[in-house]
């Protein structure tokens, strides 16, 4: 079976869809690996709310096999006052399982994140998805400075990883340099996940 890097991401209104698609453009670059793109169900208050056994757009809900099995991962998800989403919280409260069994263990991981404000909590978003992924022993990527995006970038992009400014006209629209950031992070966890895979 072809080792595949996990891009596992959670979004509200389609800005960190888009930067998943990108961030799988990076890691299909890298040869003897692919991309994996799956997502997860809403949650709600509401006890009685269901959610269809496949998502009527965008990728597939990941399985515990999807999270298992995976070379790497790179979790995505819109800020919610700083954190990560509430649907990506769930889930991956729901993993202690794969934590017990160390399934995660020695394989690199990455994180990206979508606010609508410039100040909206893209760095604190992120260093609070790196702490599960830490708990599980996986080897956490952000992007060096020698991608240039990171220095060039006026909008989204930071050494912790991928991030996206939703605002304006048309908040889904990612800059070049998000564009540039987010290709950078699928190809450097595709790249390290072959090197430890070998």
């Amino acid at each position: 079976m072809t080792p595949y890097i996990l891009i596992l991401y959670y979004s509200r209104n389609g800005s960190t869809f888009e930067m998943a698609k990108q961030i799988a453009r990076g890691v299909e670059q890298v040869t003897g690996i692919e991309a994996r793109l799956r997502t997860v169900p809403a949650v709600s208050p509401v006890t009685e709310a269901t959610e269809p056994a496949i998502p009527t757009s965008g990728a597939l809900y990941c399985t515990e096999d999807d999270l298992k099995h995976c070379a790497g991962l790179i979790l995505g998800s819109p800020t919610r006052f700083g954190n990560m989403a509430a649907p990506m919280k769930y889930f991956l409260d729901g993993t202690s399982g794969i934590w017990l069994n160390g399934n995660l263990i020695n394989k690199p991981a990455a994180v990206f994140t979508s606010t609508s404000t410039l100040h909206g909590g893209q760095e604190s978003t992120l260093l609070s998805m790196m702490l599960p992924l830490l708990h599980q022993g996986m080897v956490i990527a952000g992007i060096p400075y020698s991608e240039p995006a990171v220095s060039s970038t006026r909008t989204g992009g930071t050494p912790y990883g991928a991030s996206h400014l939703a605002s304006g006209d048309t908040p889904n629209k990612l800059s070049n340099d998000e564009i540039a950031l987010c290709q950078a992070l699928g190809k450097r966890v595709a790249t390290l996940a072959l090197q430890l895979h070998s």
